[in-house]
């Protein structure tokens, strides 16, 4: 019940915020533009708040949290007094019109630059695109645990968020990627990912699994990524050994390591332990430390894993050029994916509904405040990009009517306007309706 009460909390923060900022820019560029605003509505349905400001609008935030909208006077949709139809958004220029519909989703656009450089600016801890043990085509292509990826092709990676969009798109494209990675032991290779042998019924909602890469947060072997000075490891053991079996006790992570050291440690004594370094397997001798923790004998013998997270954090001047670029690249990835669900390379199981975002906003929420900017970012950015494709009933289905209002020197005819609106609400509900079925399918399965 508590996560139920988080996912809905935090959902309704996240559509609170963009829907504002939506709406926000078609009004403020519609009072700029000189068109009386009669209603700012953050939801839909039955107002929960209102009141009517100095400039005569009426703001309220309404039961339903899907949504929002500004009603501006309109001679279309209502009688409009002749001393107010100046201010009616119908007799407004064609340039005005196409600034007051434009302004939301370039509002968000400019949001999620916002959010990215506050994120980037306060850093936050990122998994590191560290590879566990790797299994079907990522095996054959030569991974190993404790790889961590430094470049797709020519694309730069620091984070595993930088590096799934491009993966996920490379296997739309049953395209084979050039992967430099980084092993434990500090050596840099490359890796050559045949996508392109990618069967062609795989599932796009578990690409890893599918390619066969594991993230090594999600499954730490007992692979060495320090040595600690002074330790008795020191000038023995090295970063990227892993570590078979201690006393003949074979180890399964780096967990089992401690668990080994406490069955078998003795005062003065030395343990075996089975390595592997290079494709070779030695056997050496160590002499385990005892230390006191919370009032219990612990071994150690000066090794730790490695860290699956790092900071990323800039200055605030280089945060900003970052962000923007950040942010083309966004827009790049998802314009790629949709153009690949409208051929069908991309898979619908790829929408997420309501509850998937819910879900998604509270996990980002629960890492701190940098992360939880970063996913607004990302979602509003997907709201521009939504909201100017060219269907009936979003902006960009009344930007093609202004357009070719411009071209024509006419207005599109009322009739084919109610036509547009009705194949857009259809195609809309159809949308949403796989969405929700994605969300729900993705629950029970």
């Amino acid at each position: 019940m508590n996560d139920l009460i988080s996912q809905a909390f935090w959902f309704i923060i996240t559509i609170g915020i963009l829907v504002t900022v939506h709406e926000w820019g078609h009004f403020i560029v519609a009072r700029w533009c000189g068109v009386h605003v009669e209603r700012f509505s953050v939801g839909f349905g039955k107002a929960l708040f209102s009141r009517i400001g100095k400039n005569g609008t009426q703001y309220q935030i309404a039961a339903i949290p899907l949504g929002g909208y500004v009603k501006m006077l309109d001679e279309r949709e209502q009688a409009v007094a002749p001393e107010m139809q100046a201010f009616a958004f119908n007799r407004q220029s064609v340039a005005k019109r196409f600034a007051i519909v434009l302004a939301g989703p370039m509002a968000n656009l400019v949001l999620c630059v916002a959010f990215l450089w506050a994120a980037l600016s306060l850093g936050s801890q990122e998994l590191r695109p560290l590879l566990g043990k790797p299994e079907g085509l990522a095996q054959a292509a030569g991974f190993e645990s404790g790889d961590e990826i430094q470049a797709i092709g020519s694309m730069p990676v620091q984070t595993w968020n930088d590096a799934l969009p491009t993966i996920a798109i490379a296997a739309m494209d049953r395209r084979a990627i050039n992967v430099r990675v980084l092993t434990a032991s500090g050596e840099t290779q490359n890796r050559l990912l045949a996508l392109d042998q990618l069967k062609n019924d795989y599932q796009q909602d578990r690409l890893l699994q599918e390619i066969g890469m594991t993230p090594y947060f999600a499954a730490p072997d007992a692979l060495i990524g320090q040595v600690v000075a002074g330790g008795p490891a020191d000038g023995v053991l090295q970063p990227g050994d892993r570590i078979l079996s201690i006393e003949g006790q074979a180890i399964a992570d780096f967990a089992g390591i401690a668990a080994a050291l406490a069955k078998h440690s003795v005062a003065n004594n030395n343990v075996t332990v089975e390595i592997q370094r290079n494709g070779q397997t030695i056997r050496i001798l160590l002499a385990p430390t005892a230390q006191q923790l919370e009032g219990k004998t612990v071994w150690r013998i000066g090794v730790a894993s490695l860290a699956a997270t790092k900071n990323v954090r800039y200055p605030i001047s280089q945060a900003l050029p970052l962000a923007v670029q950040k942010t083309g690249r966004m827009a790049s990835d998802s314009l790629a994916v949709i153009k690949r669900l409208l051929t069908g390379a991309a898979s619908v199981d790829n929408l997420s509904g309501p509850i998937g975002i819910a879900k998604a906003a509270d996990s980002q929420a629960s890492w701190g405040l940098s992360s939880f900017l970063s996913f607004l970012a990302a979602i509003s950015l997907a709201l521009c990009i939504m909201n100017l494709l060219p269907i009936p009933m979003l902006d960009g289905g009344h930007l093609l009517f202004l357009g070719w209002e411009a071209v024509a020197g006419r207005p599109v005819s009322e009739s084919l306007q109610v036509a547009g609106q009705s194949i857009g609400l259809f195609l809309l509900l159809g949308l949403m309706g796989i969405a929700i079925f994605n969300d729900f399918f993705r629950i029970i399965s």
